[in-house]
């Protein structure tokens, strides 16, 4: 079972059909919307500060979601996939946007809607990233744009797969095949 731990007066909140690994970790002020999933060694710890999350978010194994103590907080909109391993600092990403695997998202950085970080890159505090705009590199740095059709496309369907997924560790509920086609599409 996730621990899902109150501190400083703060309980962790979320909305219908979020799924939580059994080794999760969500802490303290940390709300997220609908149909979000926190997988296996994911932690999130709004200890310090708070971290909001939107609807179908997807925060994959090993992420770690942390802020500055009274000066950074973690915003993260709706339909974004956080890959395996990231870490997110007290930055702020918009709806549509795909964060790579093993990268790192800094203090006061913002990620545009539809952006993309590619994975292992490094983006330093205060970096603004545009809509539909693709980062790579230690430090990132600006490669191209991306079409925002494909990329709001790319991340919906990541959601809907990872919402997917989830059902298949529903031990009351044995949907996950069903649903598995659905993924195909």
């Amino acid at each position: 079972m996730a621990l899902i731990k109150p501190v400083r007066g703060f309980t962790p909140e979320f909305g219908k059909n979020c799924f939580f690994a059994d080794n999760a970790t969500i802490i303290g002020d940390v709300i997220m919307g609908d149909g979000c999933s926190v997988w296996f060694n994911a932690v999130l710890r709004g200890d310090v500060n708070s971290i909001r999350i939107g609807n179908r978010v997807n925060i994959q194994d090993g992420s770690v979601l942390h802020t500055l103590y009274q000066k950074s907080t973690i915003e993260i909109g709706n339909d974004v996939s956080i890959g395996h391993n990231v870490t997110i600092h007290g930055a702020k990403i918009h709806d549509f946007a795909l964060i790579g695997m093993g990268s790192v998202v800094m203090d006061d950085a913002e990620v545009g809607e539809g952006a993309q970080v590619a994975a292992g890159a490094v983006v330093l505090s205060r970096t603004k990233i545009g809509a539909n705009e693709l980062w790579a590199g230690v430090p990132a740095k600006f490669v191209k744009m991306v079409d925002p059709e494909k990329s709001r496309e790319i991340n919906q369907k990541i959601a809907r797969n990872y919402l997917v997924y989830s059902t298949w560790y529903d031990s009351e509920l044995d949907n996950g095949k069903a649903m598995e086609a659905e993924t195909e599409k």
